[in-house]
């Protein structure tokens, strides 16, 4: 990188032609990548100001990370997909909220913070699948900034995954549109999914809007994604009781077999202002869940003092099937995807033969 070349210049010419758009009259074009789904005159970017109109044609990122690891899949955080396995996970710069205390804002904000001192580094699908099965990941992941808006890069990369027996995954904020779901179907089959709380005033402050999250849940799950929700509990901004009974009730509605992980906050970016989650904040934000009905509820960013709720218990018997601690499966007791006491069927993608079940679905 010259320093005579900002990081959006560069950015700039790491780029090809978008699939997910439309043009429009007088050289703007409709992108609909993401729930913003943004009118761009010529010479202008959308919300996240990676994808911009150079002429009336969209131009998207393309051929390069700014992050890249191979981790545990539950760090995802998926613990009902191939628990204890491998995922590589990669990520390019920017997004289409901005959260105050986002904890990947390096890459996110990489474009809105001149702090965020983010690099990127030039790499090729086929690269990159490499690394993956060099490491014996099964899982891909895209994830670090917002993967639905750079959804054509991470396309190439899954497409050629799936050749190699790899399963695609997204790690999201959920502000999706059924084009772009429709568009990734054929190649991801993991979605996590950010729901922030259940507060559409607070949603705004961070550049969304609930309504496209709940669509999102809904439309994942109808496509037979793998679909789990992460909801960070923030003291003072989607702590309430209420709040977390309405997400709760909200994600039983779809599917009561949808794992919900409640997470403990820790102060970070611009957030700094208030305290870390307390640990009996974020185990009485799992008992909600359960008594909204939710058969998989954990407690997280608090490894070992979770009372349990890290745990995969039996819906039908109660017997511990998956016992964790942190991001690391302790013992794995199902047997074939069922309680091996009672016989159960947990839900989940236990198995390759999963996924291909999950896809038939869609024919």
């Amino acid at each position: 990188m010259h320093d005579s070349q900002t990081l959006q210049e560069i950015l700039n010419r790491n780029t090809k032609e978008g699939v997910l758009y439309e043009k429009l009259d007088n050289n703007r074009v409709l992108c609909y990548a993401c729930g913003h789904r943004c009118v761009i005159p010529d010479g202008r970017q959308g919300v996240c100001k990676i994808r911009f109109n150079n002429g009336g044609t969209l131009m998207v990122p393309s051929g390069y990370v700014g992050g890249l690891q191979v981790d545990p899949i539950e760090k995802k955080p998926f613990f009902h997909a191939f628990p204890g396995s491998l995922a590589l996970s990669f990520g390019m710069l920017g997004c289409d909220y901005h959260c105050s205390y986002c904890q990947n804002w390096i890459t996110s904000q990489a474009l809105r913070d001149p702090d965020a001192g983010a690099s990127l580094h030039y790499v090729s699908p086929d690269r990159l699948v490499q690394v993956g099965l060099e490491h014996g990941a099964p899982v891909i992941t895209s994830t670090y900034n917002e993967p639905l808006i750079t959804s054509e890069w991470a396309v190439e990369i899954m497409r050629l995954g799936k050749e190699k027996g790899l399963i695609g995954s997204y790690v999201s904020n959920g502000n999706g549109t059924p084009e772009v779901l429709d568009y990734i179907r054929p190649y991801v089959d993991l979605f996590k999914i950010d729901l922030k709380g259940y507060n559409d005033k607070n949603y705004r402050k961070l550049g969304g809007a609930l309504q496209h999250v709940l669509d999102t849940i809904k439309m994942t799950y109808e496509r037979s994604f793998w679909v789990e929700v992460v909801t960070l509990v923030v003291p003072g901004f989607n702590d309430s009781e209420e709040e977390l009974r309405d997400c709760a009730d909200f994600i039983a509605s779809v599917s009561k077999d949808i794992p919900w992980h409640v997470t403990a906050f820790h102060a970070n970016y611009n957030m700094t202002d208030r305290q870390d989650t307390r640990i009996q904040q974020v185990i009485r934000a799992a008992e909600i869940g359960y008594e909204a009905g939710l058969r998989y509820v954990f407690a997280g960013n608090i490894p070992g003092t979770g009372n349990g709720y890290e745990d995969t218990r039996c819906p039908g018997c109660n017997t511990t099937v998956i016992e964790r601690r942190g991001f690391h499966v302790l013992k794995n007791r199902l047997a074939d995807g069922s309680c091996p006491k009672c016989g159960y069927k947990i839900a989940g993608i236990w198995s390759k033969d999963d996924i291909q079940k999950y896809r038939s679905k869609l024919q």
